[in-house]
């Protein structure tokens, strides 16, 4: 069945993956990103395989411009049913000099930007008594992680919230799960590796159980299995996609 799906940080990584397997899946996909012509440039080349997509530029720290792009996703595709929360900002700092602005910003990209873009759209899965919604955490929250002291509290409230939207919206036929991705092949973390902040892919590889760093296509997979209608008893989980390394 054709749904409408939002897709935060879909210009890049992990979103544009989970973009292209929701529009494969048949659904109706909005590219939301920061980078906007990165953004249509993905919704384009999704148009040219047959697929219903849009792109929107949208900082998900600024509520109006969410919702100014929710409501052009129900006018141009229809009501949303789908949300799947991607975009996200890191940043390695030793505790002692964190600032209050760096402090601020990581919560307000990681954590707020998801609630905005989540409670925008549950009214029009409430109102159908249909949702699914998909939180990219980190594994980091489990973990814990030197030198993003700010990053971890960020993405542990986003588990922290996915629990909590299960228990409530569960009545409504709605699930909330969260996929915190372990080491994952991605344009943020090969930032991170070309600055040193992270070990090679070959190191980190040594270190997980299947020998290998996932890919943005890991995380899309079991992201379109937990939006599925087979997924309908699966709320409030984290789906850990770490290649063993969290178990």
């Amino acid at each position: 069945m054709s749904r409408v799906a939002v897709v935060t940080g879909a210009a890049s990584g992990m979103g544009l993956a989970i973009a292209e397997r929701l529009a494969q899946e048949s659904h109706r996909v909005a590219l939301l990103d920061l980078d906007g012509d990165a953004a249509e440039r993905a919704a384009h080349d999704l148009r040219g395989s047959g697929a219903h997509a849009l792109a929107a530029k949208v900082d998900v720290t600024d509520r109006g411009a969410v919702d100014e792009a929710l409501d052009r996703v129900r006018t141009e595709l229809g009501p949303i049913e789908i949300v799947v929360t991607s975009a996200g900002l890191d940043e390695f700092v030793p505790f002692t000099e964190i600032t209050t602005e760096q402090w601020d910003r990581m919560l307000a990209v990681n954590l707020t930007g998801t609630f905005h873009c989540i409670q925008g759209a549950v009214p029009d899965m409430l109102a159908g008594g249909w949702g699914r919604v998909v939180m990219i955490s980190s594994s980091s929250a489990q973990s814990g992680a030197p030198r993003m002291a700010h990053y971890v509290a960020s993405k542990g409230g986003v588990v922290g919230l996915t629990k909590a939207l299960a228990v409530e919206l569960g009545p409504h036929g709605i699930t909330v799960n969260t996929i915190p991705p372990g080491a994952i092949d991605t344009p943020m973390s090969r930032r991170a590796q070309a600055t040193g902040d992270l070990p090679s892919t070959d190191t980190i590889a040594k270190m997980i159980p299947v020998r290998r760093t996932g890919t943005p296509e890991d995380i899309a997979a079991a992201c379109a299995f937990l939006c599925s209608e087979e997924a309908g008893y699966i709320t409030g989980q984290q789906m850990n996609l770490s290649g063993g390394r969290y178990l």
